[in-house]
């Protein structure tokens, strides 16, 4: 009789190691690269103007400093959004619809993040109205924010898949 080699279960989140939070931060920067030209570059041909998240996280903290704006927007986009796509998006994804491409676990992240900025941040919290009221700047948002969660998901897939960096079973 053959012994067989069982594989390791998969786990639900991954554990912290500095490979997996540098693959978090360089999809974080790719992401959020995406993220600055459609905002600032392509947007503004479609609304007439960019998105500016900073205006957003200063209504939410009540505070005018805009450069402190831009970094508290530019390190949860770059650090933060990708650990929650690792440790809440993609694991309610593996639990729930296991068999869901990366790419549509990645729009789906993106969505729930448009929700969060512009319903939670902008609505609840800041107390605009809900999805700006759906201007066209919210959809310009959602595209946005769609893109962000795709490259963020394209990144940490290459990263475990594409050159050998992390490696799961």
């Amino acid at each position: 009789m053959l012994a067989t080699a069982t594989p390791a279960p998969r786990r639900f989140v991954e554990p912290v190691t500095t490979t997996l939070f540098v693959s978090a931060v360089l999809a974080g920067l790719a992401a959020d690269a995406t993220w600055e030209v459609w905002a600032r570059l392509i947007t503004p041909l479609w609304v007439g103007g960019p998105l500016q998240p900073a205006g957003l996280v200063q209504s939410v903290f009540g505070f005018n400093d805009i450069v402190l704006a831009e970094a508290i927007h530019g390190v949860v986009g770059i650090v933060f959004y990708p650990l929650g796509f690792l440790y809440v998006a993609r694991p309610i994804a593996r639990a729930v619809l296991p068999y869901l491409p990366w790419w549509m676990v990645g729009l789906g992240f993106g969505v729930g993040l448009w929700v969060f900025a512009l319903f939670v941040m902008a609505h609840l919290i800041a107390g605009l109205p809900a999805f700006l009221g759906f201007v066209t700047l919210t959809w310009a948002s959602l595209i946005g924010h769609m893109l962000f969660g795709l490259v963020t998901a394209a990144v940490i897939r290459w990263r475990e898949h594409g050159d050998g960096a992390v490696r799961r079973g």
